[in-house]
């Protein structure tokens, strides 16, 4: 579910940043290259963030890997949520003979190729068919694979200002939220699916066939060559327009971004939401990021997971039809926190479901794969997720609202980082905390004799162990009570926030006649 909101980030962006500075009517006539270059690009980069939202599924249905690997493997998606950090050093630094985009986007590029095939090489020794992964080495890699794409993201948004036209520059937000959404499907879904032999065998062959259509080495060479061959071809054929071209907003340096930055976060307004932000998912942090894994646990395999997941993303698409009234208005936070106890309390709903999953698709011992336990699960699970997009744009609404429009780029990223932190943050708390809580009683070399542990490897050394508390129940229980208290606390202060002109959000700016242009001072 991490994914979803991943995605939904993009394409929200998609929905609510679009503009025309131009005033023109937008016309991609002799724009369409450009605009199937931005969408392949953006593609490229969702793709290692989809394989790092695959990961997590792949080691659990091995069985052997716990909770608390688990949440030290979700620090794999931090890099591109930091990636303001050195945003303004990529838009600072360039050499001008090259371009200032492509300055970045080839050496960049070529390296996430190189390391893609480079990982190939090594992801069967990582990541066995049996035995135990290697979680540490597989979290540095796409760990690294994530701050490329990170940064590839950051130059492709600056690129596609000034790539099309200005009158077509709404789309570019559009190539952002389809082309990332797309490579994180591709990502996601096809070390999975196209890697399994039961999938393969039942939707897509003929004649069955022992093993998958592809493996997850082949799947990275592939990708791994295309990045270096797309790379080249973009190196000496695209060519960039000239910087001093570049949209004629306020340029400031690097030193003066960052203290752009302190001073945004100085304003009163700012630190209150800040706040809210890093705290309003903890409610939600245990059914978001444990629930596919523990669904996984009671016996529901990672294909069908993965198809529910993939039908799922596409309910996406016609949610903003249906709810883009109730968002347009000034006050989108008002949506964001009546849905909020709602989902809290679905929350239960669903953790009780998982809680019965292992009763519901066994029968006389046997696993039983009923149509109706995939659908009523299919069914729950995008609920919970249709409720996560509604307030994921309504909150992108907000920051679309309140952000100076002198400085957008900088104030939407720096909203966009807070928000994602409060995200990922709880987590990976969660995730740690997980096995902490579980307790089971273990049998020792007397057979009359039992002892409490929460250490999960005993429970893999003994299969006698019985689970007494599972940690995932005590997890939703504590979450949901600290929703419904956060809920109480920040109800009344979002409202007052969205109420607020925009004096309270913008940053005063004093022209100066010194090296260095601006002197900027938080009211």
């Amino acid at each position: 579910m991490k994914r979803l909101s991943i995605i939904s980030e993009a394409g929200v962006q998609s929905k609510m940043t679009s503009y025309n500075p131009s005033g023109t009517e937008p016309d991609l006539k002799g724009d369409w290259l450009n605009f199937f270059l931005l969408l392949l690009l953006y593609t490229m980069q969702g793709l290692p963030i989809g394989i790092s939202t695959a990961l997590p599924i792949i080691f659990q249905s091995k069985k052997v890997v716990s909770y608390e690997e688990q949440a030290i493997f979700s620090f794999v998606l931090w890099p591109y949520s930091m990636k303001l950090l050195w945003a303004p050093i990529v838009d600072a630094f360039y050499i001008q003979a090259i371009g200032r985009r492509k300055s970045w986007f080839v050496p960049v590029q070529y390296s996430m190729g190189i390391f893609f095939i480079y990982v190939a090489n090594n992801i069967d020794d990582w990541l066995p068919e049996s035995g135990k992964p290697n979680i540490k080495m597989i979290l540095f890699v796409f760990f690294v694979s994530n701050y490329f794409s990170g940064t590839l993201d950051i130059v492709v948004d600056g690129w596609a200002l000034t790539m099309l036209r200005k009158n077509n520059v709404n789309y570019a937000s559009t190539c952002n939220g389809t082309g990332m959404a797309f490579g994180m499907f591709i990502g996601s879904i096809c070390p999975i699916l196209l890697a399994s032999e039961d999938f393969c065998n039942t939707y897509l062959r003929i004649n069955p066939s022992p093993g998958g259509m592809v493996t997850f080495k082949s799947f990275l060479y592939f990708w791994g060559v295309v990045y270096i061959i797309i790379t080249t071809l973009v190196g000496i054929f695209k060519k960039e327009k000239d910087t001093r071209l570049e949209a004629d907003h306020v340029k400031i340096n690097i030193f003066q971004n960052y203290k752009l930055l302190l001073n945004i976060l100085k304003l009163p307004s700012i630190r209150t939401l800040t706040l809210a932000l890093l705290t309003s998912r903890i409610g939600f942090s245990a059914i978001e990021a444990v629930s596919n894994l523990k669904i996984m646990d009671a016996g529901v395999s990672k294909e069908d997971i993965t198809v529910i997941a993939m039908f799922i993303d596409m309910i996406q698409i016609v949610i903003p039809f249906f709810i883009t009234k109730y968002i347009s208005g000034p006050k989108p936070m008002s949506l964001y926190m009546n849905i909020l106890p709602i989902k809290l309390l679905w929350s239960i709903v669903y953790a009780s479901f998982i809680y019965y999953t292992p009763v519901l698709i066994q029968k006389n011992g046997f696993l039983n794969r009923y149509f109706s336990y995939n659908f009523t699960l299919g069914f729950i699970w995008s609920v919970n997720d249709v409720f996560n997009y509604i307030m994921s744009i309504a909150i992108y609404a907000f920051f679309s609202r309140i952000s100076d429009p002198r400085f957008g780029g900088t104030y939407m990223t720096l909203l966009n980082t807070v928000n994602t932190m409060g995200l990922v943050g709880p987590g990976t708390i969660a995730l740690k905390l997980v096995d902490s809580l579980t307790f089971h009683n273990c049998p020792t070399e007397d057979p009359d004799v039992y002892y409490t542990t929460t250490n999960t490897k005993d429970v893999y050394n003994n299969e006698d162990c019985e689970l007494i508390v599972d940690g995932y129940y005590v997890e939703i229980v504590l979450c949901v009570i600290i929703g419904f208290i956060w809920y109480c606390i920040f109800n009344s202060i979002v409202k007052d926030l969205q109420s607020r002109s925009s004096l309270h959000w913008k940053v005063n700016v004093e022209q100066t006649k010194t090296k260095n242009p601006f002197v900027m001072t938080s009211t």
